[in-house]
């Protein structure tokens, strides 16, 4: 699982865009959760502050609070400007300018600083990537999926894609994506053909929409439970 950080644009988001991206609800949150492709949320930080159950997982984990900060610190300034040529492009709803955008990145990345050592030794951080991970089966209630699937369409094939969410739903009892759009913001070419084969399968399908957005049309989730044993 070599990771090259220099390719690594290491932004991570709150628990309150967590909560937004995922229409998560109390009773959720209270659930035991896994983050799939994580990076360096404070989702497991806040969540952990509050007494509940978070196992974060990616393949950046193997490199240090300090490498990971340095990364983000190299790269974050890049990133906002690009944002700020392309202003008129983006929803700001709930970041409210590309300033705000990146104070809440900075915001994020100190929390997850702060609790990633500690979080490492309770194993709440694992080094891991989809499409194989090494949980036991069902061992989650809710696998979470934020900014990889769907998004890196262009990048990730449909074989990737039913490989991944299959093995989201061998971890946990209920999977949720977000978004369904590509980095170029088109509906992701994958998107119908996994619906349709889970479908098939007998799982129960939901396409929500949420209150976040940041990219145009990047407002819709996708949610797909068992409802067999």
């Amino acid at each position: 699982m070599a990771m090259v950080l220099d390719k690594v644009v290491p932004f991570g988001r709150s628990m309150d865009e967590y909560i937004k991206i995922f229409n998560l609800t109390n009773a959720d949150l209270n659930k035991s959760i896994t983050g799939i492709g994580d990076g360096p949320a404070s989702f497991n930080a806040e969540m952990t502050r509050q007494g509940k159950s978070v196992v974060s997982v990616d393949p950046l984990y193997q490199f240090s609070s300090d490498e990971i900060l340095q990364r983000f610190n190299e790269v974050v300034d890049d990133i906002i400007n690009q944002v700020k040529a392309t202003s008129n492009d983006w929803v700001w709803s709930y970041h409210k300018s590309p300033d705000d955008l990146r104070h809440n990145r900075v915001k994020v990345i100190r929390e997850f600083i702060s609790d990633y050592e500690t979080g490492k030794k309770s194993n709440r951080y694992t080094i891991g990537e989809l499409p194989k991970l090494a949980f036991n089966n069902q061992k989650f209630d809710i696998a979470l999926c934020s900014h990889l699937l769907f998004l890196y369409s262009d990048h990730l094939d449909y074989d990737f894609h039913l490989d991944s969410v299959g093995e989201m739903l061998r971890i946990a009892k209920e999977v949720r994506i977000f978004p369904l759009i590509t980095l170029m913001w088109k509906h992701s070419q994958h998107l119908d053909e996994i619906v349709k084969y889970y479908a098939l399968k007998g799982y129960k399908i939901d396409i929500e929409k949420v209150e976040y957005e940041l990219q145009p049309g990047g407002n819709k989730m996708l949610k797909i439970t068992r409802n067999f044993i």
